[in-house]
């Protein structure tokens, strides 16, 4: 096997369980490997430390695969670390028969993406290293899960740094475009084809559920209360009544109003609706997310409770902020100070919960100053929707976006919005994303949930 060794004076982050070696960290290279060929690696003074596969043309040069010496990584190679993966998710997904299967480095199997969509199988293949053991991975998966087909989303700039062109396409048996799932008990049809990535974001999931406390609770700020009364047939009931004293009928009057932007499949929107939302509004600036999630919602029989918005989330908030803003003006001002005989420009609505879920802002180190201004804007404009009281579900997927900076630009939003927030939940990836602690790049999903109050 051919022997990378490493410099005296690197950084020892291999010994601290990263899994990527670059080129600026390699001394020298002996047994000329192939493109994709696996190497050993070893410190300057020739101590064996890993195995991973080579590709010259990439910055990161080797990816480790393993700690142990690793000849071949044949068919039974991958069925091995892919049995461990499953076992994996049936221990920590329980009940759950879609979740992310293979999560590249986390699973010790750097480039590699596998979905699992009930029977049928998404691939990402991101390096050369994986994309020369295409025909084992196939095999492989085929045995492990004897899936109905497996599908290739290999549609990512990222191969582009390892040498590779973009390519899709069916890789095995019988794969439809739309597939439905079930995710904590919601159905949703998930295109895997035109889809976003694989076509479905399970990192959410457990952060989608956490939002069941936040559903129910406001019927009192309609004036709704709890009280015994005379029921028809005679006996004494604790039913819900308005300020008037009549009985309320409607069903979900302690449910909340919802906003979800950047809505995508409508994930959060279902599961608002599952757990008592009295009315969603569910926010894409894309027409094909805003019917995947038309789709979704009808699949569930939530309806009736649902409106769909297709515009772009900075000026729709903005515009609601405006509306809001002007009318507390016309209240503030008295009579005669202000021409209220003008029509509000904007409608001015707003909710108990507004969940925000954006795109990733920042996709590079670069890019981080700029997409701390947009995230502190896109979350000051949120916050100022929420009804006094009500919460702010913010999300960012943005792996250069830190835990730390993260917060702090919601809290300078927080500021110049004259808003208290309370932190109630802050949360990472789901179980089906598991993280090597030492590899930060791992960290890249913050889940937050605050409680907003004003200051005024």
């Amino acid at each position: 096997m051919p022997e990378v060794y490493l410099h005296k004076t690197r950084k020892r982050r291999l010994e601290g369980s990263h899994p990527w070696i670059y080129a600026s960290e390699i001394e020298r290279v002996e047994g000329n490997p192939e493109p994709g060929a696996m190497v050993s690696v070893h410190n300057h003074v020739g101590m064996y430390l890993a195995s991973g596969y080579y590709n010259a043309k990439s910055q990161i040069t080797v990816r480790i695969m393993g700690y142990e010496p690793i000849e071949d990584t044949d068919t039974a190679f991958f069925v091995e670390r892919f049995q461990r993966c499953q076992a994996h998710r049936v221990r920590f997904v329980a009940g759950e028969s879609s979740y992310r299967v293979v999560f590249g480095e986390a699973d010790f199997l750097p480039g590699l993406i596998v979905d699992k969509f009930e029977n049928i199988l998404v691939v990402q293949i991101l390096t050369l290293g994986m994309d020369v053991r295409r025909q084992q991975i196939v095999d492989a998966l085929v045995e492990v899960f004897q899936p109905q087909g497996i599908y290739e989303r290999s549609d990512v700039s990222i191969r582009k740094l390892e040498g590779l062109e973009e390519v899709k396409g069916e890789l095995y048996g019988d794969c439809p475009q739309h597939v439905q799932v079930l995710e904590n008990g919601l159905k949703l049809e998930v295109d895997i084809i035109e889809g976003q990535k694989t076509g479905y974001f399970f990192d959410q999931r457990e952060n989608r559920a956490a939002i069941e406390p936040l559903m129910k609770g406001w019927g009192k700020r309609s004036g709704i209360n709890l009280q015994e009364v005379d029921a028809e047939n005679g006996e004494r009931q604790l039913l819900p009544v308005n300020a008037n004293g009549k009985v309320v009928t409607f069903p979900l009057w302690d449910g909340a109003t919802v906003l979800e932007c950047f809505s995508h499949t409508g994930s959060f929107t279902l599961n608002a609706c599952k757990y008592g939302a009295k009315k969603v509004t569910c926010l894409d600036i894309s027409e094909h997310a805003i019917e995947s999630a038309r789709c979704n919602v009808e699949l569930n029989g939530f309806e009736d409770r649902v409106e769909f918005v297709v515009a772009d989330a900075f000026e729709y908030l903005r515009e609601q902020v405006k509306g809001v803003e002007e009318r507390k003006r016309r209240a503030d001002s008295g009579s005669g100070k202000i021409d209220t005989s003008k029509p509000i420009a904007s409608s001015g609505r707003s909710w108990d919960v507004v969940i925000l879920d954006p795109p990733a802002f920042a996709k590079t180190r670069g890019a981080v100053e700029g997409a701390c201004r947009g995230y502190k804007d896109i979350n000051l404009q949120g916050m100022k929707l929420v009804n006094e009281g009500g919460y702010l579900v913010t999300a960012s997927c943005s792996y250069h976006m830190k835990p730390e900076l993260f917060l702090e630009t919601i809290h300078a939003a927080a500021t110049d919005a004259r808003k208290v927030l309370r932190l109630i939940d802050f949360r990472a990836a789901g179980k089906d994303h598991p993280r090597i602690l030492g590899v930060d790049e791992g960290n890249y999903l913050k889940f937050a949930i605050f409680e907003v109050r004003s200051r005024d």
